[in-house]
C-alpha cells in the first residue's frame, strides 16, 4: 500500500514535467498575412477622380503579396459598404472579379470591359461586365470604398447570375470553406461639389 501511494504522485510529477517541457517548446511562427496594395492612393485616403464616376472610371492597379501556400485562385471584391441597397443588408457591387489564377500577383490598371479577362477570370458590377467607379453624391459624407482580395484553395469557375448581386452571392457561397487568406484596402470618395 505504501509503495502504491509513492508511485502515483511520482507518475503525476512526471506528467507535470512532461507538460512543462511541451509548454517551453517554441510555437511555429505564424505565416505573414496576405497584403493588398495599390499605388493609386494611400490606404484610407481619398480616391483620385480618374478611378471614379467623376473622372475616367478606370480600375486602379492592385497588387497582393504574402500569398498563402496552396492558393489556387483569387477573388477581388470592390464594394461600397456605406450603401444599403433596397433596404436590405446588400451593398453596392462596384466590381467583382473571380477565377483569377493562383499564380497572379495583382490586376493591372484599366482592366478592359467584358465578361472574361485574358487570364480566364470573369468580372461583373452593377454596371455590367466592367469596373464601376465610386460615385457617392456630393451632398453626403464620404463613402468607404473597400477592395477585398481572397486567396482560395480551389479554382473558382462560377457562371455569372442574372445580375451583380446574384453573382456575388453565388461566388461568396462557393468561397465558403475555401478561404486561405483575405486582405482589405480602403479609399474614400464623394463627388466634388
Amino acid at each position: 500500500m505504501l509503495t502504491r501511494a509513492l508511485i502515483i504522485p511520482a507518475i503525476g510529477a512526471l506528467g507535470a514535467i512532461s507538460l512543462c517541457a511541451n509548454a517551453a517548446e517554441p510555437a511555429a511562427p505564424a505565416a505573414a498575412p496576405l497584403i493588398l496594395t495599390t499605388t493609386a492612393w494611400p490606404d484610407g485616403a481619398p480616391i483620385p477622380a480618374k478611378y471614379t464616376q467623376a473622372g475616367d472610371q478606370i480600375s486602379p492597379a492592385l497588387a497582393w503579396t504574402n500569398v498563402p501556400a496552396g492558393t489556387q485562385s483569387f477573388v477581388v471584391s470592390f464594394r461600397d459598404p456605406d450603401v444599403a441597397r433596397m433596404r436590405t443588408t446588400e451593398d453596392q457591387v462596384h466590381w467583382l472579379v473571380w477565377g483569377i489564377p493562383g499564380t497572379a500577383t495583382g490586376l493591372p490598371e484599366g482592366v478592359p470591359k467584358g465578361e472574361k479577362l485574358a487570364d480566364g477570370a470573369q468580372q461583373i458590377s452593377a454596371s455590367g461586365p466592367q469596373y464601376r467607379g465610386p460615385g457617392a453624391p456630393a451632398t453626403g459624407p464620404q463613402h468607404h470604398y473597400t477592395f477585398e482580395v481572397f486567396a482560395l484553395d480551389v479554382p473558382l469557375n462560377i457562371a455569372p447570375g442574372a445580375d451583380a448581386w446574384e453573382t456575388r452571392t453565388k461566388v461568396f457561397q462557393a468561397m465558403n470553406g475555401h478561404i486561405l487568406g483575405k486582405a482589405v484596402y480602403v479609399g474614400l470618395f464623394r463627388r466634388p461639389q
